[in-house]
């Protein structure tokens, strides 16, 4: 076969292998305009949403987001401030926080309000004002994390966009059904504000329905008694369902459950794009001269650790100076006769801290991304939960043998050293870690590029509707099959109503001809 006869089979190869196994090649998105939203003043929760929007900029698109965490605009991002009262916690009193969210019913309330507080400070925006009143719509997408109200989905609406929703917890909650049309099964998956990860026995799984079922009723109330006293002008629209769900989950922390076709898990996203810092020098010193390895202590950046009562900090304080490693805390005042082997600072790089080879524990509130920044690097974690999803996600580890969860507000000092020498002394706990630091690792695409993919699958597919789940056409009564198991108690009755009047029938037929046949033999 000569030469030339060979290019002309390659050529015929080439035009059959790019039409037929091209066409599974996915299409490019153009740079698109995305318009974001962070509602939540948590900065934790604007870490996961400023990850999402820093892998959608990276490749390419341009990103508007009002947040009241400002970073800084660079190339093809903007920032417009939301900052107010309402819209940040940061360095809150612990007992009060703790008064506040105690208790899933009580937390719920709380939300209700808040959300469409939220909406009224985003939608007063004068920016965002602008952005609504103009009929030549700049955007392609709506990006936007919400709280437990569906007055965030207003934005979509008028705007006529695709729609989808960031979730920086693991958990949905009694959101679910409203953002996927499914709800999880309380006999298997923990409420998300329960204090166990997984509902193991009786009790835990009658609280679990007890908790999905009166905050499902709670939310609703409360919302329909707002839209009643105190209508807005997103009351006036129907909120639409998100297109998807980015969800800040992972089955290293979250046990393992069926999720919805539009629920993508990016749990850790920020790990992959947040920038690796230099630890300054005064906190790599101290950890690299510690003979014995450094515990690292922080509540994350929403409690104030100076409120702790002092009983609390003393009994710590004095239990962590007994142990041979050397302690790096963060806490945001000075504190008289320091331990020798105690360092304190008002803010600590976190992330490059647990990924010193020389951190052996981490002890901490059970924020979720803090947790995946301890299972990234391998450490056991010693848990104070304080509200929220945290006692679930410290539960979820607790199960896992990698953490011990103690009540902060009712720790002793002996109890506290004991634990702290179990996490640093037992090896189980190091090496569970470390299998599921491996776990969490070992993915087939970044959470970043799943991120960047399936924004694209929306925008290519217009929406991509056939994400959605049929069971969102259903109304609660058809989804739980009511109406079917009312069917069959009614067809039961009927059976039983029919049976018990040929019973009756058919006794006294009996009776009539008992009492004739021995008329008969008389």
């Amino acid at each position: 076969m000569d030469l030339k006869t060979n290019k002309m089979y390659l050529t015929l190869f080439s035009i059959f292998f790019y039409t037929f196994a091209g066409s599974w090649i996915p299409a490019t998105v153009e740079s698109a305009n995305i318009l974001a939203v962070e509602t939540v003043g948590g900065r934790s929760h604007w870490n996961f949403m400023s990850s999402i929007l820093r892998a959608l900029v990276d490749n390419g698109h341009n990103v508007t987001v009002f947040t009241p965490f400002t970073d800084g605009n660079r190339e093809n991002y903007t920032e417009v401030s939301t900052s107010t009262g309402d819209m940040t916690f940061l360095e809150m009193d612990i007992k009060e926080l703790m008064d506040t969210f105690d208790g899933p019913i009580r937390v719920i309330s709380q939300m209700s309000g808040m959300s469409r507080t939220i909406c009224d400070i985003i939608y007063e925006n004068s920016k965002m004002k602008e952005v609504l009143a103009n009929t030549r719509n700049d955007f392609d997408i709506v990006i936007i994390e919400p709280i437990s109200s569906e007055c965030v989905s207003y934005l979509a609406v008028k705007l006529n966009l695709p729609l989808i929703y960031v979730r920086a917890v693991p958990t949905m909650g009694i959101m679910e059904r409203i953002f996927t049309g499914h709800i999880s099964n309380p006999a298997v998956v923990a409420f998300n504000l329960a204090r166990f990860g997984v509902p193991k026995t009786f009790f835990q799984r009658t609280s679990n329905l007890a908790f999905y079922i009166s905050c499902t009723i709670i939310r609703m109330y409360n919302e329909l008694i707002m839209k009643l006293t105190a209508p807005r002008v997103y009351d006036l629209h129907a909120p639409v369902p998100p297109s998807l769900v980015f969800v800040n989950r992972h089955f290293t922390i979250e046990p393992a459950s069926p999720i919805s076709s539009n629920v993508v898990e990016i749990g850790g996203i920020h790990l992959n794009l947040k920038a690796k810092k230099k630890l300054p020098k005064d906190i790599l010193d101290f950890i690299e001269q510690s003979p014995h390895g450094v515990v690292f202590f922080t509540l994350g950046s929403t409690v104030k650790m100076t409120s702790l009562p002092e009983h609390i900090k003393k009994a710590l304080i004095d239990a962590l100076a007994q142990i041979p490693q050397r302690v790096l805390w963060k806490y945001e005042d000075e504190i008289e006769n320091l331990p020798k082997n105690f360092m304190i600072k008002k803010w600590l790089p976190q992330h490059e801290i647990l990924l010193h080879p020389n951190v052996k524990l981490f002890i901490s509130h059970g924020g979720i991304s803090g947790l995946y920044e301890a299972i990234d690097a391998g450490l056991p974690i010693l848990g104070f939960p304080l509200f929220g999803d945290q006692p679930r996600n410290i539960d979820n580890l607790v199960n896992a043998g990698i953490a011990i969860s103690m009540d902060i507000l009712s720790i002793t000092k002996d109890a506290f050293l004991k634990n702290v020498l179990e996490l640093l002394n037992n090896e189980k706990y190091m090496e569970n870690a470390k299998t599921a630091s491996k776990i969490f690792k070992d993915r087939p695409m970044s959470p970043a590029s799943q991120v960047v993919y399936w924004t694209e699958y929306v925008l290519r597919h217009k929406g991509a509707p056939h994400l959605t789940s049929h069971a969102m056409n259903l109304s609660w009564y058809q989804y739980y099959l009511l109406d079917i198991i009312a069917l069959i108690l009614v067809f039961i009755i009927v059976v039983v109503f029919l049976s018990y009047r040929a019973f009756i029938s058919i006794s006294k037929s009996f009776s009539k001809y008992s009492r004739n046949t021995k008329s008969k033999s008389v």
